[in-house]
């Protein structure tokens, strides 16, 4: 059961409107009704919306919540899907994090990519931090590499060449992924992909996935995690 506490901590979280519903339901031991769901959401300092219809909403969730003669109760499912989106294991910066990268999803259109983004996702959730680092990085240079592919092929390698004469040119994304990642974030910082402060942090991002790869006494928690997610999201997902 959800405490009071967590309760106004995560219904004050931006994340939809059934799931702030599920939070409220978590809380109860026993089925309650829609009077006592907007209640008790009034007590954590926040006031359910009449256009939401709870109702309806837990009436749509697809067994995350179901009504019994008593009243409204949350599911195992429902349990399950309130962890599965970190409740009562991360910080709430934590969720948002998660969340916003989820909503970043919808614009990688590589799937292969997504699944990596995913991927980093769930571990960040599950407290796989050093998964998380790993996988999250994977996604960033493949999003990076996309990018150089799509739009600045031809300059990339004639930057490549200019430094390297022994570089074959990159017809696929494939070909960019056999140079080193240092290197690749050195030729497209010299080409104003991106700036030189980025370039910086993404090779602290690099240097970090590269320390979480290997075994070695290394300790990450949640907040070296989240930063190095942070710093993938703000600087290659939501620009490239």
């Amino acid at each position: 059961m959800l405490s009071s506490t967590d309760l106004k901590k995560w219904l004050h979280h931006d994340i939809e409107p059934r799931d702030k519903l599920l939070l409220v339901l978590s809380s109860f031991e026993a089925p309650c009704q829609i009077r006592e769901i907007k209640e008790r959401a009034l007590e954590a300092g926040f006031w359910i919306p009449a256009t939401w219809n709870p109702s309806t909403s837990l009436g749509r969730s697809k067994g995350l919540a179901v009504r019994t003669p008593k009243g409204w109760e949350i599911t195992d499912r429902g349990k399950q899907h309130l962890r599965n989106l970190g409740v009562a294991r991360l910080s709430s910066a934590a969720v948002q994090l998660a969340s916003d990268l989820r909503r970043e999803l919808a614009h990688i259109r590589d799937a292969t990519t997504r699944s990596f983004v995913e991927e980093a996702i769930a571990c960040h959730e599950a407290e796989l931090y050093r998964s998380a680092i790993v996988m999250s990085w994977i996604g960033a240079v493949a999003v990076l590499q996309e990018h150089v592919h799509a739009n600045y092929l031809n300059e990339f390698n004639a930057e490549a060449k200019r430094v390297d004469a022994r570089w074959k040119s990159a017809t696929t994304t494939d070909d960019l992924g056999k140079m080193r990642e240092a290197d690749f974030l050195d030729r497209i910082a010299a080409l104003s992909i991106i700036g030189g402060d980025v370039k910086k942090e993404l090779k602290g991002c690099l240097d970090r996935r590269n320390s979480c790869s290997h075994p070695n006494s290394l300790k990450i928690r949640a907040n070296t995690a989240a930063h190095h997610i942070e710093v993938l999201l703000l600087n290659v997902f939501r620009v490239f």
